[in-house]
């Protein structure tokens, strides 16, 4: 790779994408972002959607003009003419909606994180590889076009060897929102800082030192945590995530030729630049977005992968996600966070 150029994305339009019939199972926040981008970007087909509450199911679907809505999660996972669930339900729900869909036949697209914990993103891969049907973690940032540049820009080895990763995550919400309950997995950790594991060990692989601090909110969730890892080679990473405030929630990654600097939010549609100790400069230029502008690019992604007769997607394969829980769990271990409906607190 030429060092004073970067590559150009690789990731095809989401309209070209064959279409698929999706079923929504869990109609909340992340559920209505999807399907506004998956419609407005793709010709994906949003068939149904289903709730344990019928009355929300038919609002979601009169929202989204989507033909069929249920009133239980079993229904949408039998439902003859839909091909692909993607599960959205609260966090301590993945596992089993995941489960109910892969035994009906269906594949998955499972929210982030795709279980409470390594063992249940182990069970989900295992079922799921025995049933035959497609499954993936919706670690949505991964199938961006900056980041297809960003795994380009990494493979070529334009940073030389990596030895630093920093990232994080701070974000509010209100006092009623769902991330202070403790009875669904609330706390940052896996709806923020997902994104610097996933980033992290993506980059890095799994650590073999990690140390972890964290912070108890009121509410009785975790309200902050940091670890620093150190991996097989001596590379370090940094992360910290908070439900405090808003940060400017950057990533940096530094080689021995250069920095690879992604601007915040890094998780989401945006630019980057490399930064070369005596030489140019050079900035990768996405529009900035949210999920509207970006979730489609999963979707469309998923939906080639499958009629393709794959089972994972190269850009978030299942081992990906079962590595960056198991960091999870060592960060949980360290700073005592326990959730419900697990079948293991990891020991």
């Amino acid at each position: 790779m030429n060092a004073t150029v970067l590559p150009a994305p690789r990731v095809p339009d989401s309209r070209d994408a064959p279409r698929l019939r999706w079923g929504i199972m869990g109609p909340g926040w992340i559920a209505g972002r999807f399907t506004e981008s998956v419609q407005a970007h793709t010709g994906q087909v949003i068939g149904a959607v289903g709730s344990r509450s019928l009355a929300r199911s038919k609002a979601f679907a009169d929202a989204f003009n989507i033909p069929a809505a249920y009133g239980s999660y079993e229904e949408l996972a039998a439902a003859a003419n839909i091909d692909i669930i993607y599960v959205c339900t609260p966090h301590n729900f993945h596992r089993s909606a995941a489960i109910l869909a892969i035994d009906a036949g269906k594949h998955v697209l499972i929210e982030k994180p795709i279980g409470l914990n390594a063992e249940q993103a182990r069970d989900i891969a295992a079922r799921a590889k025995a049933a035959g049907v497609f499954a993936s973690e919706a670690m949505w940032s991964f199938f961006l076009p900056k980041f297809d540049v960003i795994r380009q820009v990494l493979d070529a080895g334009m940073l030389g060897t990596v030895t630093t990763v920093l990232a994080e995550y701070g974000e509010y919400f209100g006092r009623s929102h769902r991330i202070f309950d403790p009875a669904l997995a609330g706390g940052p950790l896996l709806d923020l800082g997902t994104y610097p594991l996933a980033l992290i060990t993506e980059v890095l692989g799994a650590p073999e030192r990690l140390s972890a601090l964290g912070q108890t909110h009121e509410s009785g969730v975790n309200a902050q945590l940091s670890a620093i890892m150190q991996f097989p080679g001596g590379s370090h990473a940094v992360m910290n995530t908070h439900l405090h405030n808003f940060t400017p929630t950057t990533a940096t990654i530094v080689g021995t030729e250069a920095t690879l600097a992604i601007d915040g939010p890094f998780n989401m549609p945006g630019s980057f630049e490399i930064r070369f100790p005596d030489g140019p400069l050079l900035r990768y230029t996405e529009p900035s977005g949210a999920h509207f502008d970006g979730l489609h690019y999963e979707a469309a992604a998923v939906s080639r992968a499958i009629t393709s007769g794959q089972l994972e997607t190269r850009q978030r394969p299942l081992a990906s996600s079962i590595r960056t829980m198991e960091v999870a769990d060592e960060i949980r271990r360290q700073t005592g966070i326990g959730f419900p409906d697990e079948d293991r607190v990891p020991a």
